[in-house]
């Protein structure tokens, strides 16, 4: 994967005590931008050799991540609780903050408010704003689009 870590490092594994109590991972939060209903993010990479795919981190009430490991990739690393373990995981593709056009962003960068407010929006407000002017066919169209985006920014008012 050519994309840059979500999560890289060595964790301890933990448990929950008591009868039943889940073996789990605590890592470390991630921006706003990659989670989900309910802080969830979706992940996918690996856990020492165990590749997991379309993962899911649970939020907890520090701002980190809570990753359930089952039974079957304790078995399979060898690992239990108080051991440590090499995680590396990325965002699956959906969850990816969308990128923001070259063009937009010059002109962001000339209204610092119109920056700021775009910036304080959520990724689907942003998202808006992006598939909009992505849809423009013309050059014509597209810079309309991104004036008026900046206007609509500049103004505090959403897509």
């Amino acid at each position: 994967m050519s994309k840059a870590p979500l999560i890289e490092g060595t964790f301890l594994l933990e448990k929950i005590p008591g009868k039943g109590g889940w073996t789990y991972l605590r890592l470390p939060g991630v921006s706003s931008d990659y989670r989900g209903k309910f802080g969830t993010v979706k992940v996918s990479g690996t856990i020492d050799d165990y590749e997991l795919i379309n993962y899911g981190l649970m939020p907890i009430r520090d701002g980190g991540l809570f990753l359930p490991i089952k039974a079957e990739i304790r078995k399979k690393t060898g690992k239990k609780e108080g051991d440590k373990v090499f995680v590396l995981l990325y965002a699956d593709a959906e969850d990816m903050p969308m990128a923001m056009p070259e063009d937009l962003l010059v002109c962001l960068q000339d209204e610092p408010e119109a920056y700021q407010t775009y910036q304080s929006y959520t990724e689907t407000e942003r998202k808006a704003f992006l598939d909009w002017i992505g849809e423009a066919n013309q050059d014509e169209v597209r810079v309309r689009r991104i004036a008026q985006t900046i206007d609509l920014l500049l103004s505090k008012q959403k897509r």
